[in-house]
């Protein structure tokens, strides 16, 4: 028995050393594959557990931000909630969508900063695992969302249907006006985010369906609709008169967000053939494609802070993100610590 109990015993430390590097590499769907191809034996503690810290990794580098399984209220989301330490459950929460009107905590509607900080962490291992194509749809997911995160400060919460009625809806308000407005004064807004615009004013009432369609195809119309409202609106409605002192500021900071949005790193997302399964921008492509970005970013007011040397691995980008909130955002370590718990799941058992 001695012999052959050494050499199963150095398979088996084999097999874990392989596991324990592709948590650290965040290959999650890869570790879990190959775990439940024998590397762990079935139907053990340690197998279920590491199963669903992958499951929960993947769902964040995916940033498959409906389902990041914290609801602990059926099937695998109370599955989550045994394996997934609760410090990162709530902070997976803060940066997800809430799924029905009325869900609380408001996550990614009462604030898009821990979002952000979570699109930095995933586009940076991204980057060092070389998938360009998912760090492009980052890229291009920032760019949707960040004149809401420019708003942010201007309305107290990060574009919540619940609460923006009172922001851009009353008496001079063309804000959703189904024919855009008069022969005197004519809303910029495009079809699709005059739409958006509309629906985002009564949603609030909808059921769990709609309330999930309207965040599927509007909501990030709804941040389209109100950079152009600051950006772009040369006779603005009330929705821009009403403001204050803040008005200036919030005006440069969607103009930069615009500026990103038709960034070369944002349009390799839209060039063919990108994005349509006939090729892939390497690392070089990206990069440069990021330094021709920054140049012309730097242009603008604010822009400055793109010209940072930061420590990213896309130099300035939390710098220019940080500018157009208003705020500091830098990348977080969620995805980091999910890692390094799933290495500390195979350690210790």
């Amino acid at each position: 028995m001695g012999p052959w109990r050494g050499l199963h015993n150095r398979r088996v430390r084999s097999a874990g050393e392989v596991l324990i590097q592709l948590a650290r590499q965040y290959a999650f769907r890869d570790l879990a594959a190959v775990a439940a191809a024998g590397a762990l034996p079935d139907g053990t503690r340690e197998l279920a557990e590491v199963s669903l810290l992958c499951s929960f990794g993947q769902r964040l580098l995916d940033l498959d931000a409906e389902d990041f399984g914290v609801k602990e209220s059926s099937g695998d989301e109370v599955a989550d909630a045994t394996a997934v330490p609760r410090a990162l459950r709530s902070r997976a929460r803060a940066a997800r969508m809430p799924q029905t009107a009325k869900e609380e905590p408001r996550g990614a509607l009462e604030t898009l900063r821990p979002a952000y900080v979570l699109l930095l962490e995933a586009m940076e291992i991204r980057w060092r695992r070389r998938e360009t194509t998912a760090l492009v749809a980052t890229a291009h997911i920032m760019s949707e969302y960040l004149p809401l995160l420019a708003w942010e400060p201007v309305l107290g919460h990060a574009g919540d249907p619940l609460r923006l009625h009172g922001a851009v809806a009353g008496h001079g308000s063309l804000f959703g006006s189904a024919d855009g407005g008069s022969n005197d004064r004519a809303c910029p807004h495009n079809g699709p985010q005059r739409a958006a615009a509309s629906r985002s004013l009564e949603i609030g009432r909808s059921d769990g369906p709609r309330w999930r369609k309207y965040l599927d195809r509007r909501h990030s119309h709804i941040a389209g609709a109100l950079g152009v409202c600051a950006a772009e609106c040369h006779d603005p409605c009330t929705v821009i008169t009403r403001l204050g002192a803040e008005r200036n500021a919030l005006r440069e900071r969607c103009r930069l967000a615009a500026a990103f949005t038709d960034s070369p790193l944002v349009r390799l997302r839209h060039a063919a053939p990108v994005g349509h399964g006939f090729g892939v921008p390497s690392t070089d492509e990206v990069a440069d494609a990021w330094e021709r970005s920054r140049e012309r970013l730097g242009e603008r007011a604010l822009g400055d802070a793109v010209l940072k040397d930061d420590g990213y691995v896309l130099p300035g980008l939390p710098s220019l993100i940080s500018a157009v909130a208003d705020a500091p955002i830098a990348p977080g370590t969620l995805i980091a610590e999910v890692s390094d718990t799933l290495v500390t799941t195979l350690t210790e058992n």
